[in-house]
Formats: C-alpha cells, structure tokens, sequence
C-alpha cells in the first residue's frame, strides 16, 4: 500500500475536479469518471482554470492536465485503480449503489474512499462484500484550496486501509485527520453547524441582525481561529475559566435537535442565499461575485504564506 499511484475520481464536478487536480499536481495518473458528457466535455477547461486560481505556472499546469484522463465507461475507469475517491451528489441510494458497481470492476486490492460531508460512511459501505478496504474521506471545499481531509474509520475499516489512505493524503500535500468514530458531520461539519444554530438562532429571535452575526465572527475570534484552535484556545485562557464562562451562557444557547423554524421559512419562500438574491441577507450579484472572489484571494494568500 505505500505505493498507490492509480487514482480513479468518480464524479467531474466541483468536488471531482479539484480532488482530480490535487492528485495529479502530486504526480499521480487520475482516471475521471462521470457519466454526464458535458461534466467530462468541460473537465480539462474547469482544471486549468483552477491551476490557474492557484498560482501554477503553465508547465506546472500542462503536466497536471496530461495526467488526468477523462472516462465515460465506469468499469473502464476503475479496472487498474489502487484508490477511487467517489465524489457523487449527496445522494446515499447514488453512493452505495456506486460502490457496488465498483467493488465488481476494480482490483480486489483497490481502497475506497467516499467524499461526502455529513453522511455516515456506515450508510454508504454497507452493501460492500469486502467492507474492510473503504474509508470516508471528507474534503472541503474547494477541494484542491481547502488542506484539510477528514478520514473516517468504519467499524469494518482495517488498520491498513486507514493508515494508507491517511498516507497517501500527507504525500500530497493534504492535511487529513484521522476520525475514529463513524458519526455524521465528522468532527468540522459538527463544529461549524453548532456556530450555524446558534447564529440562525441570534437573527430568529431579533438579538441582532445577520449582518451583526458575521461582523462579529470575521472581527473578532475569527481572525484567531486560522492559528488558535478553540481547545487550543480553551488551554490557553485556562480549563478554569472555560467552565465558569460555560456556567453562564451555555443554558441559553440553541439546543434543538432539528432546523431552526426561521430558516425553513427563508427556504420556503425562495431565499436561498445567493443564488437567488436573498437568503438572510440580500445580494446583489456583483455583491455574490465579490465574496467569491475574496475568498479565492484570501485562500490564496494563506496557502502561499504556509509554503513560505
């Protein structure tokens, strides 16, 4: 297993591509299935484009490109993978469904691993025959800007399995972190929808605006979290404190165990955030296009001053 080299990405979209690139600028031959023409027909496009938004030379991005070969035929894309990485809709029926298909087609000694950001990976390998050999992989997006991969151990998943997939992100210059429990969120979605509730919870109950909500965050603890985890943080201003601030504001925060009522409500009238123009906040869309483009630049120039 220390040698995996053949890697085969299963979906050509967002997720897809950036996983494809990220191999592929390591140094590895990436098969790209997807079985929408157009998702393949644009694949080369939207990766350069991409190594573009990273900084890469075009050598760098030529050799990249050469090493991603785009395939229709599902079983063709899988006969001689060491690793497929499924990047499918978040679609549990899809996913399993996938591997299913997979595990007949691909070497009895390929690994599995499955992208996906709140699905129990339990859920999605439950079919397998060899169940040991697949692993959830959690990249966030985008995927190829993003360090972190959150790899998730099934309570089938062997030590080798999980170790080399773990391996194998390290030699690309990922960051994984190793999930020992098979729960859904994993540990970042779990963390940032805990911010999310109580967020959506602040605006619901008129403490203050949406608007409010993210000042607060992106000018103050936010600007720490980058270099101060919050257990990190926790240690540092001392246990002590921790718990006496929790005595005190902890009985009233969010604690429902289901959507905020506010937030259904902005679904079903159309406000979906940006997309639409207005979710809880209104957006004009050069306003959209500003924010995507600071954080790109803002991604961007964390990456080049870790490689520094």
């Amino acid at each position: 297993m220390a040698d995996l080299s053949n890697i085969t990405v299963l979906g050509a979209g967002l997720m897809g591509h950036g996983i494809a690139l990220t191999f592929a600028r390591a140094g590895h031959d990436v098969r790209v299935y997807d079985p929408f023409p157009e998702g393949l027909a644009t694949l080369h496009d939207r990766v350069r484009a991409s190594l573009e938004a990273l900084g890469c030379g075009t050598d760098e991005a030529e050799a990249a490109l050469e090493r991603i070969t785009a395939v229709s035929d599902l079983a063709t894309s899988v006969g001689d993978a060491e690793v497929v990485f499924e990047a499918a809709p978040e679609k549990p029926d899809l996913k399993r469904q996938l591997f299913r298909d997979v595990e007949q087609a691909a070497p009895k000694s390929c690994l599995f691993a499955s992208n996906t950001s709140v699905i129990p990976i339990t859920t999605i390998m439950q079919d397998l025959e060899d169940k040991t050999r697949a692993v959830g992989t959690h990249w966030w997006n985008p995927p190829h800007m993003i360090p972190l991969v959150e790899v998730i151990r099934t309570e089938w998943t062997s030590d080798d399995t999980f170790q080399a997939v773990y391996d194998l992100l390290a030699a690309v210059g990922k960051t994984p972190v190793k999930v020992e429990k098979d729960v859904p969120g994993f540990i970042g979605n779990r963390l940032q929808h805990a911010l999310w509730r109580e967020a959506v919870n602040l605006v619901e109950k008129g403490i203050c605006s949406a608007e409010a909500v993210d000042t607060v965050v992106k000018s103050s603890f936010g600007r720490r979290l980058a270099v101060l985890g919050p257990l990190e943080n926790a240690d540092l201003v001392g246990t002590d404190l921790t718990l006496d601030i929790h005595e005190n504001v902890l009985f009233d925060l969010d604690d429902r165990g289901e959507p905020s009522p506010y937030l259904r409500k902005l679904v079903d009238e159309g406000k979906l955030g940006m997309k639409s123009g207005e979710g809880f906040r209104r957006w004009k869309p050069e306003e959209a296009d500003e924010i995507r483009r600071r954080v790109a630049v803002h991604l961007r120039r964390l990456e080049t001053i870790i490689d520094d």
